[in-house]
């Protein structure tokens, strides 16, 4: 009898750490999709910040309704769960080419390192999130 109980106990436990993992997930997916859905909200509108950091990085003004449609697009398909994988690879092209920008343009270590950190986010909640993911790039211990 307690074999039985000891397997309930540890079925309760995974289900546990399943569900805090799937939220801990959930909002490590939601922190990339908020900023990089502001960060192309305020592309299309051309806001004052922006206009100054595209005269900065060297970046014709003309292909900022581009970018921000293509970060736009990009993060829907990522806020997606049946396409987030493919949201995730084209985001990290997308982030790619932002640190190329800053590296060419001589930015500071911030605004190199930033693009990198939002990349981390996104697979980091998707892999928190998806078992397919997890098997794929399993942890070893």
């Amino acid at each position: 009898m307690a074999h039985v109980t000891d397997g309930v106990a540890h079925s309760a436990v995974r289900a546990t750490r399943s569900s805090k993992r799937l939220w801990i997930g959930r909002t490590l997916t939601a922190i990339p999709i908020l900023f990089l859905t502001l960060d192309a909200i305020i592309k299309l509108v051309k806001v004052a910040p922006v206009v100054e950091a595209f005269g900065r990085l060297g970046v014709p003004l003309s292909l900022a309704s581009g970018i921000g449609t293509l970060a736009l697009v990009c993060t829907a398909v990522y806020a997606v769960p049946r396409t987030a994988v493919l949201g995730a690879v084209l985001l990290t092209g997308y982030l790619g080419g932002a640190v190329a920008t800053q590296v060419r343009a001589g930015s500071g270590a911030f605004e190199v390192i930033f693009p990198i950190i939002i990349a981390a986010l996104v697979w980091g909640g998707l892999f928190l999130r998806d078992d397919r993911l997890r098997a794929f790039l399993p942890l070893r211990a």
